[in-house]
C-alpha cells in the first residue's frame, strides 16, 4: 500500500496524458479554462494540453499526498517533502513557460538529489543512510554496507543518465511510459538482485 501511495502522483500524470492525448479537443478547452491564468500567454495549445494538465494533476495529488499525512498525524519522509519541491519548481516551471523540458528534467534532479545525500552523508558526516534504513532486517559487514551505499549512489546517477537519455532521444508519450514502467521496472529489478545477492544476511523473524 505504501509504494503504490508513493506512486499515487505518477500514476495520476499517466493517466491523465494519455486521457489527454486520446482526447486532445476535450483536454485543451479543459486546459484553456482552468490553466490559462498561469501560463504565460495565456494560451493553451492541442499539443501542449496533455503534458500540461498531466503536471498540474501531478503537483495536485503531491500536495494531497503531504496533506493527508498531516491530518493523519503520520511522519512525512523528507524524501516527499523535496519531491514536493522539486515538482513544484519543476512543474510550475513547465506550466508557466508551457515547456515540457522541465518536467522531463524532474525524475533526474530528484536521483541525482538522492544521490548526493547518499554520498554527502558518507563521506562527510560519517552515516550510512542506507544503512540506517536497512541494518533492522540485515546484518552485514563495515565494508559491504560501505559498498551497499555507493551501489545506491551508482543506481540513481545512472537512472538520472537513462530518464535525460530518453526525454531528448524519444516522444514525450515514450518518455512518459518510461517515467512510469520503465523507471518502475528498473528500480524493482535492481532490489531484487540486490535482495539475492544480500540474502544469507537476511535476519530470520523471531
Amino acid at each position: 500500500m505504501k509504494f503504490l501511495f508513493d506512486l499515487f502522483p505518477v500514476i495520476l500524470f499517466f493517466g491523465v496524458f494519455k486521457w489527454g492525448e486520446g482526447n486532445t479537443e476535450a483536454a485543451q478547452a479543459f486546459g484553456q479554462q482552468y490553466l490559462s491564468g498561469v501560463v504565460s500567454d495565456g494560451l493553451v495549445t492541442a499539443s501542449q494540453a496533455p503534458i500540461l494538465l498531466a503536471t498540474a494533476v501531478a503537483i495536485i495529488a503531491t500536495v494531497l499526498q503531504i496533506g493527508y499525512l498531516l491530518v493523519k498525524g503520520r511522519k512525512i519522509d523528507k524524501t516527499l517533502w523535496l519531491s514536493l519541491g522539486i515538482i513544484v519548481v519543476f512543474g510550475g516551471a513547465t506550466i508557466y513557460f508551457h515547456n515540457e523540458t522541465f518536467i522531463k528534467w524532474k525524475p533526474t534532479v530528484l536521483y541525482w538529489c538522492f544521490a548526493a545525500a547518499l554520498l554527502f552523508s558518507q563521506i562527510f558526516l560519517k552515516k550510512n543512510l542506507i544503512r540506517t534504513m536497512m541494518e533492522k532486517q540485515m546484518s552485514l559487514p563495515d565494508g559491504i554496507w560501505h559498498r551497499l551505499n555507493l551501489s545506491w549512489v551508482g543506481f540513481f546517477l545512472t537512472m538520472g543518465l537513462i530518464n535525460l537519455y530518453v526525454a531528448y532521444s524519444f516522444s514525450t508519450a515514450t518518455w512518459v511510459n518510461f517515467k512510469l514502467f520503465g523507471g518502475m521496472g528498473l528500480m524493482v529489478a535492481f532490489i531484487v538482485a540486490q535482495s539475492l545477492l544480500l540474502s544469507k544476511y537476511m535476519k530470520e523473524p523471531q
